[in-house]
């Protein structure tokens, strides 16, 4: 596989790291694992914690100049972050609540952050060994066990007979994002909900099985950024409503604002674009 990246040695370890990590959570999903709080009172087990402590640790010896943002390590001054050029931005276990539930839609999220962008990103499905990796200009990448790994694009627009696509989350909503939902079907047609957990969402997008995902709803920076990489890769976008470039910089709060994942030349951008301004 690392033939493919001569241009980024770091992306055939990552996939490595984030397989074991996967194989680190295993052994806790579907068992009788202990839940506790966090501070803002989101879940945490024993596998968010032996994924954190893998990757933490394969990523400073990859490259010990490189710092690690974890949701599980997050508790860094925002004087600090703000002195990083370049860092790694770590969801060890992405969708813990569907962890929990017995769900199969969760993931092992790593992504290269260079000046607030996005350089490359893997999501790994450690229940079915699938993985998506990529980042813009690299290409993205949809790879399965014992085959290997294809090639994934976006779509520009729905197949004959095939319905637009709106990936929703199985947890979150909002009255704005059922605002946009509405005016798009007005437009569009009616629309598909395709529901799915964790990050999920943006490869579904990465690989042409879904047309729009709008998130009008908190998420963290953890949460987006390894997935955004695989959508850059594969000709989408992630923008803030007001259109700019979804990007990471060193804010105080590691909430993101809301955005819209898309193909990147979509004919219905503009359109989505002002029904979320509105």
């Amino acid at each position: 596989m690392s033939e493919l990246f001569l241009g980024h040695p770091f992306i055939a370890p990552v996939i490595e790291l984030a397989r074991q990590a996967g194989e680190v959570i295993l052994p806790y999903w579907r068992a009788d694992v202990a839940v506790t709080s966090k501070a803002d009172d989101s879940p945490v087990t024993a596998a968010d914690l032996a994924a954190h402590h893998l990757i933490f640790d394969g990523l400073t010896a990859l490259d010990p100049s490189i710092p690690v943002l974890s949701e599980e390590d997050a508790d860094i001054d925002q004087s600090v972050r703000a002195a990083w050029q370049r860092w790694w931005l770590v969801d060890p276990l992405d969708g813990t609540k569907e962890f929990i539930a017995g769900s199969e839609e969760f993931t092992v999220n790593i992504a290269l952050i260079e000046e607030g962008r996005v350089v490359f990103g893997v999501v790994s499905m450690p229940t079915s060994g699938r993985c998506y990796f990529g980042g813009a200009g690299l290409g993205a990448w949809r790879s399965d066990v014992n085959e290997a790994p294809r090639q994934i694009q976006v779509r520009e627009a729905p197949g004959l007979g095939e319905s637009f696509t709106v990936v929703a989350s199985r947890r979150h909503s909002s009255p704005e994002q059922e605002r946009l939902l509405k005016g798009l079907s007005e437009g569009l047609g009616e629309l598909k909900l395709a529901n799915i957990g964790s990050s999920l969402k943006f490869c579904l997008l990465a690989e042409g099985s879904a047309d729009c995902y709008p998130r009008l709803a908190p998420t963290s920076q953890w949460d987006t950024a390894a997935a955004q990489g695989v959508l850059e890769g594969a000709g989408g976008e992630v923008l803030e409503l007001s259109g700019a470039p979804f990007s990471y910089p060193a804010r105080e709060s590691l909430l993101n604002p809301f955005f819209l994942a898309l193909p990147a030349k979509a004919a219905w951008r503009e359109r989505l674009l002002s029904l979320a301004r509105s």
